[in-house]
């Protein structure tokens, strides 16, 4: 395991980049990292304008140290140039499942795809630790979360006809396709170039 408090990169598996790619690189971060708190602050204005209450208290539910791969969890950020443009975790819900949280992008670089992005990496490290499905929740005042998981795969498991406000979280899920090793928490740092959505 990397040193608490040390970013963790992701392995690259693609052996060429295009141009746009090489700027985009993700990294596993604890929540502490500095570059997290815009990001969450602004996800947390986010949902209490959309909600009526403050939300930030909802961000800091969940332990930190569950965010992290000891515990069956991993925050990612995906880098542009350097700077966080967009980011998203997940933490163990069960043995086999993981529950993906916090996926967003920085209010300044949405509809770029971005999003399906962190997803389809955060699915990718679920299946190397050894996870065989994800889980989630979104909000019912969220339709871009919602449209985003119906379109990358993942199974309702609410009435879709239904009026969202009378649901209450919108609750998904997704199985992941098994691999042949699990990673080992133990995997020194690393680097992954994020590939395109």
């Amino acid at each position: 395991m990397h040193a608490a408090g040390t970013p963790r990169e992701v392995t690259p598996i693609f052996a060429q980049v295009t141009p746009e790619e090489a700027e985009f690189t993700f990294v596993e971060v604890p929540v502490s990292d500095p570059r997290v708190r815009p990001l969450l602050r602004e996800l947390g204005d986010e949902y209490s304008s959309r909600y009526g209450r403050d939300a930030h208290a909802e961000l800091t539910r969940y332990p930190d140290e569950e965010f992290t791969a000891p515990h069956g969890g991993v925050l990612l950020l995906l880098l542009e140039r350097g700077e966080p443009v967009a980011g998203g975790a997940f933490r163990r819900y069960d043995p086999h499942t993981a529950e993906l949280k916090r996926i967003w992008t920085h209010s300044a670089h949405r509809r770029r795809g971005l999003a399906r992005r962190v997803v389809g990496e955060l699915e990718r490290v679920a299946r190397t630790r050894g996870y065989r499905r994800l889980y989630l929740t979104t909000g019912p005042r969220q339709p871009e979360a919602r449209g985003l998981y119906l379109a990358t795969g993942y199974t309702p498991l609410f009435d879709t006809d239904a009026d969202p406000e009378t649901i209450g979280p919108l609750p998904f899920e997704k199985h992941l396709a098994h691999t042949a090793r699990p990673e080992r928490a133990a995997t020194p740092p690393h680097t992954r170039k994020a590939s395109r959505p």
